[in-house]
């Protein structure tokens, strides 16, 4: 489908949305894997029939090193009356930070940055020598989980199991082409599921596999057990752990070159604070961490909203946004774990009304830089690579023009 054919030309649409906007914030949820990376979801649909349900309004595609689920997402969410965010997410490594030993936005691994980039071309586009790189590092990432696969069946030979993991099979069957270790897990618990009837049988087996640690999990658990196969089987210190290569990481600011090759905003998202109150050693206090993000062209951030407490989200996402950041939130769905679409802050709390009302602006911001991307060849970023904060207004109701017109008609 030709997705922006949907819309009337600018003039037209902002002149409709001056007589039906009604100025309600729509819920959002800017930040959603699917099983074009690993997701809960089954696919696609579900994940969208859960925002139908749960009312979310503007829903964005996050996956890890590919654009392959855009064309099904625009249908999929054109088809709900749901307006589609076209991102992606990479991990990165920052050299500099790795050698001081700075623990970024992963809290085991200095230096290692992830990284989203959010409204990008749709139909996709990414020139040389950039493709060829992500195409690199997409390989480099398979062949480190083929590694694995290899391990864990030495493991289960070892056990005497009478099964083994078909790699193959599993990207076959799994995947859209980009398998994670999450994946092994999976299919993994899967077998065992299989072959073994009886749940004393099912926990005899792991506890064989985990070299004598006992399953902690209820059997039924799945996302609770995968979860014991990746720390027990798949991480450092397991096994099945094979330490991912240099090759697998691209630099950080090559990352961010990527991103805006493609159309994209460089999208820095957030650990925040863990359920202790601490931050990595990058992420406080805030007024440092902007200072470094703007020095970067870094000039949006996002939150996966179930991690943080609302105190911190309301601290954070405030501050950023009053700074002419661009401010999104999401859940990823990134782990077996099915979660709500709709967003919560840490122990199911409710976001309030300034949060909503930041999540939905930033998301109008992106909505509109994606049309202009594709309808006019720039948007909200200028050659420079800095955001034309002079007019984010204008973004911002070019945006609720679009998603109110997709919504509604």
């Amino acid at each position: 489908m030709d997705f922006w054919k949907i819309f009337p030309a600018k003039a037209e649409l902002l002149k409709w949305f001056e007589m039906n906007g009604d100025g309600k914030t729509r819920l959002v949820n800017a930040h959603m894997h699917t099983p074009y990376s690993f997701s809960a979801f089954t696919g696609i649909s579900q994940a969208l029939n859960m925002a139908v349900n749960e009312n979310v309004k503007v829903a964005g595609i996050n996956d890890f090193y590919t654009t392959d689920g855009y064309s099904e997402w625009a249908e999929a969410c054109a088809s709900r009356k749901i307006f589609p965010l076209f991102n992606i997410e990479y991990i990165s490594l920052n050299r500099d930070d790795q050698a001081a030993g700075i623990r970024v936005n992963d809290p085991n691994n200095p230096g290692r940055t992830y990284l989203s980039g959010k409204g990008l071309a749709f139909p996709s586009k990414l020139e040389e020598p950039y493709a060829s790189q992500l195409e690199s590092v997409r390989q480099e990432s398979n062949l480190q989980v083929q590694k694995m696969c290899i391990k864990l069946n030495e493991v289960l030979a070892n056990c005497n199991a009478n099964f083994l993991l078909d790699f193959e099979e599993i990207k076959s069957n799994m995947t859209k082409g980009m398998v994670r270790e999450r994946h092994l897990a999976k299919a993994l618990r899967e077998k065992i599921n299989y072959h073994f009837a009886s749940a004393e049988d099912q926990q005899f087996f792991y506890k064989a596999v985990f070299g004598g640690k006992a399953l902690k999990s209820d059997i039924d658990n799945f996302a609770a057990i995968e979860n014991e196969i990746r720390g027990n089987l798949l991480k450092a210190g397991g096994a099945a752990f094979i330490p991912e290569s240099h090759e697998a990481f691209l630099d950080m600011e090559m990352v961010c070159r990527i991103i805006l090759n493609s159309g994209g905003i460089p999208t820095y998202p957030f650990l925040a604070d863990d359920n202790n109150g601490n931050f990595t050693d990058f992420e406080a206090p805030k007024e440092t961490v902007i200072e470094i993000l703007r020095k970067r062209n870094i000039c949006s951030v996002e939150f996966i909203t179930t991690r943080n407490s609302i105190a911190t989200l309301e601290e954070y996402a405030d501050y950023f946004n009053k700074n002419g950041f661009v401010v999104t939130f999401g859940t990823e769905h990134n782990t077996p774990a099915m979660e709500p679409v709709k967003l919560f802050a840490r122990n199911n709390t409710p976001l309030s009304k300034m949060l909503l009302k930041i999540n939905y602006e930033g998301a109008c911001i992106i909505a509109a830089h994606q049309y202009l991307v594709a309808t006019e060849g720039s948007g909200y970023l200028e050659k420079d690579c800095k955001p034309d904060l002079i007019k984010r207004d204008y973004y911002t109701t070019l945006g609720k023009a679009l998603i109110e017109y997709l919504t509604k008609n």
